[in-house]
């Protein structure tokens, strides 16, 4: 599976342009198509979402083009009911693109056949059509009853009357029917049954509609009425807002990492619901400011975000970033009323539920909400993303907690914002790590020591991690050849540094692992695929704040290839062997000076050829040829780099 690894980063502060809204650009997509003129839609969303309508817009008959190089989309309306009355539409999982164009479809007097990704058919759309058989729409179920795929056939529509809803489900029910009623041309109520959840959601469908001609009346939430005789104008030109639900992640990334982090393409006067999220961020102590196009947040002036008890159904697909949110307050937070999250691109709630505990935070599922109690400090964990956009980028706040995270399959974001990760990235400073590689016996381990005591940084001898493995498989009577039963004992080690001391278990094994017994161990454990791979996130996870100085064989190529610094140290092989045997006589230790040099020739063309990170500097290393120069020299040399 793929997957990126976002390392920890020490604090989140810039600017960000939102890309534009997904809710925003679908609807507007779909409304210039349906009414009379030409509209020219600017900053419209990039995404596989927006993909599908415009392809199925232009299945339909619908003539639209794109300004080379641009967001800009020039569309030609249809001026009603779609021309084309036969067509096969696979809408992948896009809910936007899904439920409006079913309705438009049924009132376009053809036949249609729509479906989607395996999980779109998962995702209830049983209220639509019974809303739509209202009217007299004629629409079959091609696999489950209530799911799509779906086929749309010529039906005997009734105009005007009353249709009634259910709102306690999906907003985008009752979105898809305000949409397609005006081209009944016939006044029309809908009347929502139950509680109407994500009402900002269809603000934004009343407002765009108003933009494009038909203006809605409402009683409150609960009635709606299309006037008779309306059809769709194009406004000429509109500009689509930035997504409002993406802001949501950049703005809890200043709450949670100091800030300040301003968004830009979203304000204060947004047509969008979710730009409350700043309002919730706001009450649980963030610093927030907002203007006309932007909004920023920071971090509270004294101490930790509050705990909080919220009724998010205002906010859903934001409500997921407060769910991540909540592992930085003070206290346990309990996120309420987001039971629409159950039919989202995955059951959010369940998904949200099973990853927070990854990371040890305590969570309580109920149908309708989520009690998370922080931990005291995160875990680094594999963050498995449902395919589904929003996981894959809400859990990219873990980031900001010191320890990293993977994210799996992360071009699942592609959805709704392509360039997702590059974008958090650039608003993130990561823990900055100085890595030194080397041949052994090179003084690297000593520069490093140095180096991190002189900037106070974290130390990690990555050699002694491989020498412990090959020292406990030794006492455990396993051939070191033996790549799996080592790589299941290094998984489980309990190895640790201390002031200077390396231990296992309770044992200090400080002076033993430097023998030659375990330095030819480590090297042939660590030719071994599975054992490198094992140690991967145990070395990662020794980069917290404020630095780390690693030293090894590949901490700059392959376990931290973001390094901040890399130095590729060496020195002669005689130098070298010189080194080792100094410090062998000074522990009292037996050594030979012939057979030290023999060996770390062998051991440099065993190491330099093997498959798996191979000894080698890096493009991007400063080499450091210390043969003639003293500790302090090759030290000073390290921290000049630094600086």
């Amino acid at each position: 599976m793929e997957y990126i690894e976002l390392a920890p980063a020490l604090s989140a502060r810039g600017c960000v342009r939102l890309p534009g809204s997904k809710s925003i650009s679908n609807r507007t997509l779909l409304l210039a198509a349906l009414a009379e003129g030409r509209t020219e839609i600017r900053d419209l969303l990039s995404s596989d979402d927006v993909d599908r309508m415009l392809e199925a817009l232009a299945a339909l008959g619908v003539q639209w083009s794109r300004e080379a190089g641009s967001d800009h989309y020039i569309v030609d309306g249809v001026g009603g009911a779609f021309p084309v009355k036969s067509a096969k539409l696979f809408l992948g999982n896009a809910g936007t693109a899904f439920r409006p164009l079913t309705a438009a479809l049924a009132l376009s007097g053809g036949e249609y056949e729509l479906s989607g990704v395996p999980r779109m058919h998962e995702r209830p759309i049983g209220d639509l059509i019974d809303g739509l058989a209202q009217i007299g729409a004629r629409i079959k179920y091609l696999g489950n009853g209530g799911f799509p795929p779906l086929a749309v056939h010529p039906g005997e529509i009734r105009p005007g009357g009353v249709v009634k809803i259910r709102g306690d489900v999906s907003s985008q029910f009752l979105t898809a029917l305000l949409m397609a009623l005006p081209l009944t041309g016939e006044e029309t109520a809908i009347e929502v049954v139950g509680e109407l959840i994500s009402k900002p959601y269809i603000a934004i469908t009343l407002a765009l509609m108003e933009r494009f001609g038909v203006r809605v009346k409402r009683d409150g939430w609960a009635r709606f009425v299309i006037p008779g005789g309306a059809r769709y104008c194009s406004p000429g030109r509109i500009f689509v807002e930035g997504d409002a639900s993406s802001a949501s992640y950049f703005l809890a990334a200043g709450a949670i990492g100091g800030g300040p982090v301003r968004v830009e393409g979203v304000g204060a006067d947004s047509i969008q619901g979710d730009v409350r999220f700043a309002e919730a961020l706001a009450q649980i102590g963030a610093q927030v400011e907002a203007g006309e196009s932007w909004i920023e947040a920071r971090a509270p002036e004294v101490g930790r975000l509050k705990a909080f008890d919220m009724d998010l159904n205002h906010i859903p697909d934001a409500a997921m970033t407060l769910a991540i949110t909540a592992l930085f307050a003070d206290g346990p937070c309990r996120l309420t009323n987001i039971a629409s999250w159950r039919v989202k691109e995955t059951d959010r709630i369940s998904a949200m539920a099973t990853e927070l505990r990854k990371v040890g935070a305590e969570v309580e599922e109920g149908a309708d909400y989520l009690r998370i109690v922080p931990p005291v400090a995160l875990r680094y964990a594999e963050i498995d993303t449902y395919d589904d956009h929003r996981m894959a980028m809400c859990f990219a706040l873990i980031s900001l907690g010191g320890k990293g995270v993977r994210i799996n399959d992360p071009k699942c974001v592609n959805k709704t914002f392509p360039g997702f990760f590059d974008t958090f990235a650039s608003v993130c400073s990561p823990v900055p790590v100085i890595a030194i590689d080397g041949p052994s016996a090179s003084g690297k381990g000593t520069v490093a020591a140095l180096v991190a005591d002189a900037l106070g940084y974290r130390y990690l001898d990555s050699g002694s991690i491989y020498r412990i493995v090959a020292l406990a498989a030794m006492r455990a009577g396993i051939p070191l050849d033996a790549e799996t039963d080592i790589a299941r004992l290094a998984v489980t080690l309990p190895a640790s540094f201390e002031h200077g001391r390396v231990l296992l278990g309770e044992d200090d094994v400080s002076d033993v692992i430097r023998g030659e017994e375990c330095s030819v161990g480590a090297s042939k454990v660590a030719a071994l695929p599975a054992v490198r791979a094992a140690l991967v996130t145990r070395q990662r996870n020794y980069r917290v704040g404020p630095g780390l100085v690693a030293d090894g064989r590949d901490m700059g190529s392959v376990i931290f290839p973001d390094a901040t610094v890399k130095i590729f140290l060496t020195a002669t092989a005689e130098v070298r062997a010189e080194r080792r045997y100094k410090q062998l006589i000074e522990k009292g230790l037996p050594a030979n000076m012939d057979s030290l040099l023999r060996d770390l020739r062998e051991r440099d063309a065993r190491d330099s050829g093997r498959q798996v990170a191979p000894l080698q500097k890096t493009p991007d290393a400063v080499l450091l040829d210390t043969s003639g120069m003293s500790i302090g020299q090759a030290v000073d040399f390290v921290l000049d780099q630094v600086r």
